[in-house]
């Protein structure tokens, strides 16, 4: 029968009394100070493992200049003043950008305009082209692309009417949306896409294969420009055409006039396939100091307010300000708007 200690316990399941018994032995005993040593062995394992583990693990430090004092309540993110001043240089060259595609666009941009009133389907497809693949960096292409910066663009334009590019060994800016590995995945989806009108619940044999564009585009002709670019960006929920592409595309269709498309945010939250690498969001979260989506959408349009600008002016500005390489997309780096500038410059008190 089992017996109590005077700890009113069973004695074997004593700490102290199962000591007493006869088959316990001084080697099964363990003192609190090696439970300790024995712990800490553990531990030590422990964190040799996680080493192990983590010998592979690289961790890559954001560029920031030193924290100079400099503080703003409309960039919370920012601590430096040359943060600051270079933020206002993109917020300067992407407006002026933006408004040069209204007025006089440069290159390429201006011949999908003059092509749009005879031929808008081929107008729109060369502009989904443009962004998809996007313009190159005149000061680092190769030499017979240096004088161009759409050249790989053109290349791609030659295909046959109503044959997919071939898309290898074209050359790709640094915007572009394209994955040599996806092939031209991403270009059948868009040309299904725009068979069925835009929307997933109309059949591409029911609405037929050419002349769609403009209808998926468009969409219901009721719509403000504000809610035909929110759905049309929605619906565009194509593989490997993210948010980059998607915003870049539809504020370059409206700007060129072929569509009434305009965007009232950075389309930041609920967008479906959102990538974590996305430029504009991944440097919103720094300049803004926050990363839930809704809140990043409130101080963007806080700032485009507090500058005079149009929300889309920050695409680009916030992609090439947390980018090592800004991209110019066409355009000469000379382009920026003076009066964005001294705006900029006032309202974050520089």
């Amino acid at each position: 029968m089992p017996t109590f200690c005077r700890h009113n316990r069973f004695i074997e399941r004593c700490p102290i009394c199962s000591r007493t018994l006869p088959e316990s032995s001084p080697g099964k005993a363990s003192s609190p100070r090696a439970k300790a040593s024995t712990r800490k062995r553990s531990s030590g394992d422990g964190t040799q493992r996680r080493r192990a583990r983590g010998e592979s693990v690289r961790v890559h430090r954001e560029g920031r200049a030193e924290d100079d004092g400099y503080r703003s309540e409309l960039v919370p993110g920012l601590r430096a003043s040359a943060d600051a001043l270079r933020l206002v240089q993109e917020i300067a060259f992407s407006s002026g950008r933006l408004l040069a595609l209204a007025t006089q666009p440069p290159g390429l941009y201006g011949e999908v305009r003059a092509l749009a009133g005879a031929d808008l389907e081929r107008a729109t497809w060369a502009c989904f082209l443009i962004v998809y693949l996007s313009p190159l960096e005149v000061a680092s292409a190769s030499p017979p692309e240096r004088d161009d910066p759409f050249a790989g663009i053109r290349l791609a334009l030659a295909a046959p009417p109503g044959e997919l590019p071939d898309l290898e060994g074209i050359p790709l800016g640094p915007r572009t949306s394209h994955d040599p590995r996806r092939g031209d995945e991403t270009l059948i989806a868009y040309r299904r896409w725009a068979a069925r009108g835009g929307r997933a619940s109309v059949s591409a044999e029911a609405t037929g294969a050419e002349g769609s564009q403009a209808v998926a585009f468009t969409g219901d002709p009721a719509w403000s420009p504000q809610r035909r670019f929110e759905r049309v960006f929605e619906r565009m929920a194509l593989p490997g055409f993210a948010r980059m592409g998607r915003y870049d595309l539809l504020v370059t269709l409206g700007r060129l006039g072929l569509y009434e498309l305009l965007p009232d945010s950075l389309q930041l939250a609920g967008a479906r396939g959102l990538s974590s690498e996305d430029l504009t969001t991944l440097a919103a979260k720094r300049v803004f100091g926050i990363g839930d989506p809704l809140l990043l959408e409130r101080r963007a349009a806080a700032l485009a307010r507090a500058i005079s600008v149009p929300v889309e002016t920050l695409d680009l500005a916030l992609a090439n300000w947390g980018s090592p390489q800004p991209a110019t997309l066409g355009f000469p780096r000379e382009c920026g708007d003076d009066g964005a500038f001294e705006r900029a410059g006032d309202a974050l008190g520089l």
